[in-house]
């Protein structure tokens, strides 16, 4: 179901600035001029405190209150739009911007719009129409930009086209059902009746499936949300640091239980040297021979001095194939939990026939063994 008029919740998002008559015309082109008509259930703003004021007074005051004229003229259905869904853009302490004119106004006003369109597109409930016709170039960028990293098939971008000579005219909201003479911004005089609104849409590539879960669902800023998206996009690259059993995969750094680890490193030591897919233990058995390889293999890959002694220990007992199943299994749900669609690259291979040889994908100069920072998650 991608068809954006059959939602239930279904969410006009603008940004504006000094000219809130965005609202009002994108609405009308949604609501009266595009087939199927989009009849937003709410409407959210993203501004600074000026825009801010100016839409509360232009579009909901009892007079001229055009938002309510609009939909009184034309016999919308209720529509949730008040002071509450305007959003004042703030500096991360609470005071709200009254302009986005430094490097770190940007800053602050990309966050800002990346977190709400987060936050909004995590109701699979919902369809958004993103409007990018008001407010300064860099935030019609940015919410743009952030609908392409959050955006899902039923979400639309759009910029409303108004006709000569009503655009950028103060006195001009939307074409009414009957005649209103204004001025323009020509100082001519012109009927508001024939003006002709329409929407462009454009279309957006979506990046919502390389994006890890935890950055879907936390409160990544935008140049976090930015560098993984590359990183999903980029070329796959595998570093692991026995030391502190962390890895970096797709710009995400994660550390792992000492089993998991063991198992990427040993894979991962293999791929380096160019050797066979490794075999699985045999079943219901304890295979000392595979334990004896396979440790050899760890301490190739992790040195003497990492290779935890209870792990150390359970692989010369010998191990089964159930214990290098249960592992690979965890492993392999870790990776896609922190990564996302971006985990592919880095998932084992099973080798698709029996009996099952296991190896990572990556070409040798795609895995490396370094120290690293901190992990992410």
């Amino acid at each position: 179901m991608n068809a954006p008029h059959t939602y239930p919740r279904r969410i006009l998002l603008a940004v504006t600035g000094l000219s809130p008559q965005v609202v009002t015309e994108t609405l009308y082109a949604l609501a009266l001029r595009q087939t199927p008509r989009f009849i937003p259930t709410e409407v959210h703003l993203i501004t600074t405190a000026e825009g801010a004021e100016r839409a509360r007074l232009a579009l909901l005051s009892d007079s001229p209150g055009w938002f309510h004229r609009l939909r009184a003229d034309y016999g919308l259905p209720p529509i949730a739009f008040d002071a509450r869904h305007i959003h004042v853009l703030n500096d991360g302490s609470g005071t709200a911007l009254d302009d986005i004119r430094s490097p770190q106004d940007n800053l602050l006003a990309a966050d800002f719009i990346t977190g709400m369109m987060r936050d909004l597109t995590a109701d699979p409930e919902a369809a958004l129409h993103v409007s990018i016709a008001g407010g300064r170039k860099t935030m019609g960028f940015f919410l743009g930009y952030a609908l392409s990293l959050h955006g899902r098939p039923q979400d639309r971008l759009s910029h409303v086209l108004v006709s000569e000579p009503f655009e950028s005219s103060w006195e001009f909201f939307y074409p009414t059902p009957y005649g209103r003479v204004i001025e323009t911004r020509d100082r001519k005089l012109a009927d508001a009746a024939t003006a002709a609104v329409t929407l462009a849409e454009i279309p957006f590539v979506s990046l919502r499936h390389g994006l890890p879960k935890a950055l879907l669902e936390g409160k990544a800023s935008f140049g976090e949300t930015v560098e993984a998206a590359r990183a999903a996009l980029g070329p796959a690259m595998l570093t692991l640091d026995p030391r502190t059993r962390r890895i970096c995969a797709a710009g995400r750094t994660l550390t792992l239980p000492p089993a998991q680890f063991a198992l990427l490193a040993v894979l991962a030591r293999r791929t380096q040297r160019g050797a066979a897919p490794l075999q699985a233990p045999l079943k219901d058995v304890k295979d000392r021979d595979w334990a004896d390889a396979y440790l050899a293999d760890l301490r190739e890959a992790c040195g003497l001095m990492h290779v935890p002694d209870g792990l150390e220990d359970a692989l010369t007992q010998g191990v089964e194939e159930a214990w290098f199943s249960q592992h690979l299994s965890r492993l392999q749900r870790r990776l896609r939990e922190a990564l996302g669609a971006a985990a592919a690259p880095y998932l084992v291979d099973n080798g698709g026939t029996r009996p099952r040889r296991y190896r990572l994908t990556l070409p040798p100069d795609a895995v490396r063994f370094a120290t690293l920072d901190a992990p992410d998650s």
